[in-house]
């Protein structure tokens, strides 16, 4: 959903520019993402995928 054509009620503005907090909270809604990956998560993940190739290289003959 897109919030480029929404007009809001409160202050007859269009959302997608924030003119007020209700526009601003609608917009907020409208564009909730989950949470993002952060570079630290990358490396966390990548960290434990090394880890886990070595445990596995170790284990098998």
């Amino acid at each position: 959903m897109s919030c480029e054509h929404l007009i809001c009620a409160h202050c007859t503005n269009p959302v997608v520019e924030g003119r007020c907090p209700v526009c601003r909270a609608a917009r907020a809604e409208i564009h909730h993402h989950g949470p993002a990956l952060t570079p630290q998560l990358l490396v966390a993940a990548a960290l434990l995928l090394l880890l886990g190739l070595l445990i596995a290289t170790h284990v098998l003959p």
